[in-house]
């Protein structure tokens, strides 16, 4: 009684009483904000941006206190049950992005809230570790120590030397940056406050990170914050390192998964009070709550690792690109090859190429040759056992003759990941659950890669046959391979049990699948691109654009041609993305691809959505929808676990409405408590 009596008698805070809160309920249905009181008690604690509880459909449930209003629409109120901390860790310009997010992907204001904010870490939150960041008092001084401090740039004397930044006094005349056309413009505009926008095509062996550290510094000193985003932790332990030269110690943090949970909220809460104005890390950083941000930045931006795995599925690219845009900040796309939606942007003028000129690209790409597949395969038996073309084999022979490390890159990790029939060359199958056999080692028994079951008793469905040969060689196999090929030589491999980040300038081989590539000391004396068919023949309309983001992106860690450095790519060289390669032309081919997908009408120059869900829940949401009258549906096509996939595809301009459309059909599903889910997923990276 006496709880209830305490309830019965709360009153509203006296300023501001009504707080608007984002419920963590992840329905659609529900996707807006809903109005309670603020008691008097927690008047204070209860600031836009801070996690509270509130009693929602008779459960005490997480939210977002979104803003304070002095009224509301609804005659009677709830009060608010709790502040769970009164640390303000979503700002206003965070909340609004995430609210342009889920717009733009059909999803959900509470679902980005999950992705944008690492959950709360009371001890970290309550003992912020000092050695994550500099103390207040120094985190805050300016980048620039001939800078006058600003208001929340409190001087200090307590400063890591740096280098001074272009155009400073003692600073270099010749940058990384001056090696492309338009560079030195792009950091002009940013050290004058301005918001330059820019697709960047990285020369072969540049060393990246600090280029992007030289524009953070830039950004920096002229009082505005930066976000970069990576796609992995090697990329983000690079770019970390290259910010600590650049801007001194304890002046950026950087945002992983991968750094733990504690650790990860002592970044995120830096960057939130203002400690650090520079913010480095993987896909989620791009909603990090840095404050003025002047600068996005994003590497490498083909990588599958920058599409989020769960709803409302945003890539990290267009997270950045709308913040950008809302924020009148500068824009860097920057990797070695370069997207159809990269493309896009320089040939709509949003923004503008920073790419070298040809002499400065001779001067710095290593000879590149195409050859054939097996066909072609040497007649020296060293090289036959490797699976080498007598070109390929020659180019790492007189690389390791130059005590140099050779790279050879392979498109499947493991051992044998497919097999097929010795005789009529079949794909061999598990006669449980019809999934591809593959083996593990050269001793190990067949067994099936989708239920694990072991098929030492095969026998081919197709001619009886017993024997089985390799259709697909992993990283393993062929490391196997050149080990017996050059028997002196040490052979490593990397991939996703272990990955390598560096290897030393000696004679080595080095086995490595696609983004497992360490950096070598000097740059590899050649590089060997192997199973090039894999990459090619994949069903994808990505296929050929992911081709050569692999394979520059291997290719870019040898030597110059004037140093010796040589690359091999196993494919015909008639191939317009072996031609790209050749060329060193990324653009070339984004924008052949960019033209061929126009004529298509495929992303990104039309917008696509999917569904997918039983057959019975998609025509249930498609009941639902209202889509604009230029909106095309193709499908139904079969998807995994019996399921079925539907596509909209609609024009650029109809992207906000289809989105919205799909969101209400799916709210009205879920208020009707329909048994079966179904994935909305708009510019999904695998719709074919």
């Amino acid at each position: 009684m006496a709880n209830r009596s305490t309830r019965a008698e709360r009153q509203p805070a006296p300023e501001l009483p009504v707080a608007r809160v984002c419920v963590d309920v992840p329905l659609p249905h529900l996707d807006r904000l809903f109005d309670y009181l603020v008691p008097a008690e927690l008047h204070e604690p209860a600031q836009p941006g801070t996690r509270v509880k509130v009693r929602f459909a008779g459960q005490l449930v997480d939210g977002w206190l979104i803003e304070r209003a002095a009224e509301s629409a609804v005659a009677k109120l709830a009060y608010l049950e709790k502040v769970v901390s009164p640390e303000p860790v979503l700002t206003a310009e965070v909340a609004g992005l995430a609210r342009a997010v889920a717009d733009r992907y059909a999803g959900s204001l509470a679902d980005v809230l999950r992705l944008a904010v690492p959950p709360r870490h009371a001890r970290a939150e309550q003992h912020p570790a000092r050695d994550e960041t500099q103390p207040a008092e120094t985190a805050r001084q300016p980048a620039v120590a001939a800078e006058p401090p600003s208001h929340d740039t409190p001087a200090s004397d307590d400063q890591t030397p740096r280098p001074p930044l272009p155009g400073e006094p003692g600073a270099e005349d010749h940058t990384g940056w001056a090696e492309y056309h338009a560079g030195e413009g792009f950091l002009r505009a940013l050290r004058d406050g301005k918001a330059p926008r820019a697709v960047w095509s990285v020369l072969p062996g540049e060393d990246w990170p600090a280029r992007i550290a030289e524009a953070a510094a830039v950004t920096l000193a002229a009082g505005r914050g930066v976000v970069a985003v990576v796609p992995d932790a090697r990329d983000l332990d690079r770019l970390d390192a290259a910010l600590a030269v650049n801007l001194g110690k304890g002046r950026h943090v950087t945002l992983a998964a991968g750094l733990g949970p504690a650790k990860r909220y002592r970044s995120f809460l830096a960057a939130s009070r203002g400690q650090v104005k520079v913010v480095a890390g993987t896909r989620a950083a791009a909603f990090a709550p840095v404050a003025d941000v002047g600068l996005v930045v994003i590497w490498d931006d083909g990588d599958d690792l920058h599409a989020e795995p769960r709803a409302p599925y945003p890539h990290a690219r267009e997270v950045l690109l709308t913040r950008a845009q809302r924020a009148g900040a500068a824009a860097l796309v920057a990797g070695h090859a370069r997207t159809a939606e990269a493309q896009l942007l320089l040939e709509t003028g949003w923004a503008r190429e920073v790419a070298a000129d040809r002499a400065t690209l001779r001067r710095r790409t290593p000879v590149i040759t195409p050859t054939g597949d097996d066909p072609q395969l040497a007649r020296d038996p060293g090289a036959a056992t490797a699976r080498l073309p007598s070109l390929a084999w020659d180019a790492a022979r007189a690389a390791l003759k130059a005590d140099a490390p050779v790279l050879v890159q392979v498109p499947r990790r493991g051992y044998l990941p497919s097999v097929s029939c010795a005789t009529c060359r079949a794909p061999a199958r598990c006669s449980a659950c019809q999934g591809p056999l593959a083996l593990r080692s050269s001793h190990a028994v067949p067994a099936c890669r989708w239920c694990g079951r072991v098929a030492g008793d095969h026998v081919c469905s197709q001619c009886g046959g017993r024997g089985l040969r390799a259709a697909v060689t992993g990283a393993r196999r062929t490391a196997e391979e050149l080990g017996r090929a050059f028997p002196e030589i040490p052979v490593r491999t990397s991939g996703r049990d272990e990955v390598l980040t560096e290897v030393p300038a000696a004679a080595a081989v080095v086995v490595a699948t696609p983004g497992a590539e360490p950096v070598a000391e000097g740059g590899y004396g050649a590089v060997l691109l192997l199973d090039s068919w894999a990459l090619l023949t994949r069903a994808d309309l990505r296929a050929g654009e992911e081709a050569l983001r692999r394979w520059m992106t291997a290719a870019a860690l040898a030597r110059p041609g004037v140093s010796g450095g040589r690359v091999i790519v196993v494919a015909d060289g008639g191939v317009p993305v072996v031609q790209a390669l050749l060329r060193w032309d990324p653009g070339w081919h984004a924008a052949r691809e960019l033209a061929e997908r126009r004529e298509l009408r495929f992303p990104p120059a039309a917008r696509m959505a999917s569904l997918t869900g039983t057959a019975e829940a998609v025509a249930d949401l498609l009941t639902a929808v209202n889509l604009p009258p230029d909106a095309e549906l193709l499908g139904p096509v079969p998807a995994d676990q019996d399921q079925e996939r539907y596509l909209v595809r609609a024009p650029r301009g109809r992207a906000a409405e289809v989105a919205a459309a799909l969101h209400l059909a799916s709210g009205v599903r879920s208020a009707r408590k329909a048994p079966d889910p179904v994935r909305v997923q708009v510019d999904a990276t695998d719709l074919f």
